[in-house]
């Protein structure tokens, strides 16, 4: 595993005063890796209840991601198992959503490259979290996951379905105004299973099972048939796994530390199917929002638009989550577009790059305005033309800003408009000291002293100024000796382009 790479807590719950807190900061350095942040991302996610093997299970993920070219990833038999924070015990051991701080760049067979994301969701399920805990943290791991994996207990329960009402809810609005699958990858991994003799273990097993409690029947409350009728609405994919115990040594034994020794030969067998089918690279579900895949980037957006929604009192509106997403969807769309901009003008004015005549400089700037504006307008986007177009807006005003600020630093690279002040001012106490000289030799003592006196104030002024350079006080006088130097280079330069027209007149009158 990579030396530094640990789980970072990007949500934390606080269950006193039942909020949530989106640590931006630590997601902004994940998901903003120079590497990887410009890549589509895969987020697999485990939610369920606590102290049901998540981050066991997430370990175990870790390991095939770090060790997938070795045929025996899963580890050898008397070697802890390390990452994500996991014990025995009845307590939870963290409280929100942790993130692993590597993202995982793999290349697919075709040649593209994802981003690969492992995210655990936990103690949101125990008996000091209110319905709202529970219901807003598997919210935010479903809404931002390309891949949700439901960690049960033995069964799939009624209460377990119930936990998925918001998103049937939210997914029926949705597919109102986009007409696609609002999620992606639903995937119920029952643990303890111990039925097999009824239904195997695996994905065979998994789906015959699924199928029978996914089933709809006039029995049932009204309720219950609809979430499971928008379960199948709202996903594109829904599987099950049905994985054995792992053995009595692993749940009751203290000093337990993953040793594979001690895990069930049959658990061992079942995750060298389950995780390689999971983490295949040809197998990774992009995170897709209205049929665009989503960078990494535009993840934190995501991560950004929905705590807002859900750090109030109740939980959000069907309505509200779709409005967020709209927001976010239109937000990443607006990041995207900039971010073109920006590497468009770095490659044109960029760092250490000379400078760029104004002119040229502008062109580039209109035509890469045009094609970050052309970006983003054809992006598909949610929330209709009217609620786009303020996202446009705000997308040409933040680009007018950048284009204020390269124009600026092209401009700081023009060496003479570095020194413009001190060359108009020593080539002035030159001219100066000539003029004196050559009216002292005329006789005109008078004139010669006036001329001795502005060159006086001229080579004070330039004292003045770098002394104001070097100390960085007394800007403004520094401000007006510039201006002052400016006024007289531009008189000077219209004197004598009107004297170059004139020369130009004669001379074709003379011809």
């Amino acid at each position: 595993m990579g030396t530094k790479a640990g789980p970072v807590q990007v949500i934390t719950v606080c269950k006193e005063e039942h909020s949530f807190t989106l640590d931006t900061e630590a997601l902004a350095r994940i998901l903003l890796a120079p590497e990887v942040q410009d890549k589509n991302v895969v987020v697999l996610s485990v939610a369920g209840a606590f102290r049901k093997g998540k981050s066991f299970l997430l370990d175990f993920m870790l390991r095939y991601m770090y060790r997938s070219a070795d045929a025996n990833w899963l580890g050898d038999d008397d070697e802890p198992l390390t990452g994500f924070s996991w014990r025995g015990g009845s307590e939870p051991e963290t409280t929100g959503i942790q993130m692993w701080s590597e993202v995982f760049p793999i290349t697919k067979s075709d040649g593209t490259e994802v981003a690969v994301v492992l995210m655990d969701t936990q103690g949101a399920f125990d008996n000091q979290s209110t319905v709202k805990d529970c219901a807003t943290i598997f919210a935010l791991s479903t809404m931002t996951s390309s891949v949700q994996i439901y960690n049960l207990s033995q069964n799939i329960q009624e209460d377990d379905l119930q936990q998925l009402q918001l998103f049937t809810e939210y997914g029926r609005l949705a597919m109102d105004e986009i007409f696609l699958k609002p999620f992606q990858s639903l995937m119920f991994l029952i643990r303890d299973w111990s039925f097999p003799y009824e239904y195997t273990y695996g994905f065979k097993g998994g789906k015959e099972f699924l199928d029978k409690r996914l089933q709809v029947n006039e029995t049932q409350h009204e309720e219950l048939q609809t979430v499971r009728d928008h379960i199948h609405s709202c996903f594109t994919n829904i599987s099950c796994f049905l994985l054995p115990h792992p053995g009595l040594k692993v749940a009751t034994s203290p000093v337990f530390k993953g040793q594979l020794s001690a895990v069930a030969p049959e658990f061992k067998d079942e995750l060298r199917s389950l995780i390689p089918k999971l983490l295949h690279p040809d197998r990774l579900a992009e995170k897709e929002i209205n049929g665009n895949k989503v960078t990494c980037r535009g993840l934190l957006e995501y991560f950004k638009a929905y705590i807002k929604i859900y750090q109030g009192e109740d939980l959000p509106q069907p309505k509200t989550m779709l409005m967020a997403t709209a927001e976010a969807n239109n937000l990443a769309a607006v990041a995207i577009a900039k971010d073109q901009y920006t590497k468009s003008m770095e490659r044109v004015c960029g760092g250490d790059l000379p400078y760029v005549a104004p002119d040229s400089l502008k062109e580039k700037h209109t035509f890469n305005l045009k094609e970050a504006i052309h970006s983003f307008s054809f992006t598909k986007k949610m929330g209709g033309q009217e609620f786009c177009d303020r996202y446009q807006e705000q997308l040409e005003t933040e680009l007018d800003e950048m284009w204020q600020s390269l124009s600026k630093h092209n401009q700081s690279k023009n060496l003479f408009s570095a020194f413009r002040t001190p060359a108009v001012l020593f080539v002035l106490v030159c001219l100066l000291y000539v003029l004196s000289g050559i009216l002292l030799f005329v006789g005109l003592a008078t004139f010669a002293l006036v001329c001795d006196i502005i060159l006086g104030v001229v080579m004070m002024s330039m004292l003045t100024w770098a002394f104001i350079r070097y100390s960085g006080r007394y800007h403004q006088v520094g401000g007006a000796i510039d201006q002052a130097a400016g006024l007289v280079l531009e008189q000077a330069t219209e004197v004598l382009n009107k004297s170059q027209g004139a020369g130009s007149t004669a001379q074709k009158k003379s011809s």
